[in-house]
């Protein structure tokens, strides 16, 4: 389970900003939105987070920070020699941050043991990069990587907990790569499951990673899968009584454009091809649809399910931005819900989500206060996060009026012309 995220000058995300699921001593639905670690240090991990702001306010940069954090843990160690990191953006809205590191740094448990690891970066080489690993209460510091810019080498400390070929690992790892990442692709046994965390035990959804319908699509080619995401279904009120995929030989026409040499070349071949039949039944009658006949709700309902019954199964951590895109309130409500069922989430799966919903803060028994966050974007254009608590919200204080009445924060500022008032 995800425990804390931090990250620092990473695009309007200036300062270090801290999204921590860690939950508070508040009592209230503690059995359902919580999970007991067993851990003195974070007894109780909340099971979701949602992060409101306005439009440009950078709750998606939020998201897409530890989506890059987690590129660079998956690709950096087949980077060529010299190669920079040219999507790599610091905060560029003032005269230092430009050329300062970038930071990021995740918490999270795997099977009881709570490990720490971070790396700070700038476009051309890893500045510095450690792990400490928390199997009692005190940590233990597994290894720390520093770069001296004096002599213009990395240097390593090393801690008797990680055992293997220290050396060698330290020896292939270039500057522009890191160490875990490199000691991973050498066969490191005791640094896989860290890799494995990013690699296999999270998931984003966002802009750069939208949706893709093939995995429900493989899903309902299987019995007991398809029986679950049409019960998925018909539990949001959707009148799906079955969903048939119906595999079939079909041309596929490609057209390749050569800009340099003017050129384009039209191909066709014959190609394997996937067909999502609906059937509907109401008290009038039946009926079967294609999938784009389906509203755009149905279709990402449907592009959604696959996955969320994949993450409750597996206990993995979601993060989506903008959740409410094309789905009903009661709809998201009923998605963040599954998430709070302990009957159907019995492997500490986690949902963090942005919206504009405000209707979702006074959904009965939806969030605990220590679930909700805001961004706001300051006058200088850097982004602030910052938890619901920090305001000690009463019990059942009407968290959707104080949010529009400004009462939090991370709203959008309109000009009067832009409201139509008049002078």
């Amino acid at each position: 389970m995800l425990v804390e995220f931090r990250t620092k000058n990473f695009r309007s995300l200036r300062d270090e900003q801290v999204l921590s699921l860690v939950a508070s001593t508040d009592k209230t639905l503690l059995d359902t939105h919580a999970l007991d670690t067993g851990l003195k240090a974070t007894p109780r991990l909340l099971k979701s987070a949602v992060v409101y702001g306005a439009n440009a306010s950078g709750k998606s940069n939020l998201i897409k920070a530890l989506q890059y954090m987690r590129g660079v843990v998956m690709e950096s160690a087949a980077r060529q020699p010299g190669q920079t990191f040219v999507r790599l953006q610091p905060f560029k809205l003032d005269a230092t941050s430009g050329s300062q590191p970038t930071e990021f740094e995740v918490t999270f448990l795997i099977d009881g043991v709570r490990y720490q690891y971070g790396f700070a970066m700038t476009a051309q080489r890893i500045v510095s990069e450690q792990l400490l690993v928390y199997k009692a209460f005190k940590p233990q510091r597994w290894f720390v990587r520093q770069f001296d810019a004096e002599s213009g080498k990395d240097v390593y400390e090393f801690g008797s907990g990680l055992k293997g070929a220290k050396n060698l690992w330290e020896g292939a790892t270039r500057p522009n790569a890191l160490f875990l990442s490199m000691a991973v692709q050498l066969n490191s046994e005791a640094l896989r499951p860290v890799f494995d965390w990013f690699a296999n035990r999270l998931v984003i959804v966002n802009e750069q990673t939208p949706l893709s319908p093939q995995f429900s699509v493989q899903m309902l080619k299987q019995e007991a899968q398809r029986t679950a995401i049409c019960d998925f279904l018909r539990a949001a009120d959707i009148s799906i009584a079955d969903i048939e995929v119906a595999t079939k030989q079909a041309m596929v026409h490609t057209i390749h454009f050569d800009l340099p040499a003017g050129k384009r070349e039209d191909s066709a071949s014959e190609q394997t091809v996937d067909e999502v039949k609906f059937h509907h039944v109401t008290e009038h009658g039946k009926a079967v649809f294609d999938l784009m006949d389906e509203s755009s709700g149905t279709r990402n309902l449907l592009f959604l399910a696959g996955p969320i019954l994949d993450i409750l199964n597996k206990g993995l951590t979601l993060l989506v931005d903008e959740l409410d895109t094309s789905l009903h309130t009661l709809l998201v409500q009923a998605l963040v819900r599954l998430f709070h069922r302990p009957e159907i989430n019995t492997a500490g799966a986690q949902l963090v989500f942005t919206t504009h919903d405000t209707s979702l803060l006074d959904a009965y028994g939806l969030f605990r206060r220590d679930q909700i966050w805001f961004v706001e974007k300051r006058p200088d254009q850097s982004s602030s996060l910052y938890p619901l608590l920090d305001f000690s919200p009463r019990k059942n204080e009407a968290l959707e009026r104080g949010y529009l009445q400004g009462r939090y924060g991370a709203l959008p500022f309109l000009r009067n012309e832009a409201l139509g008032a008049k002078h």
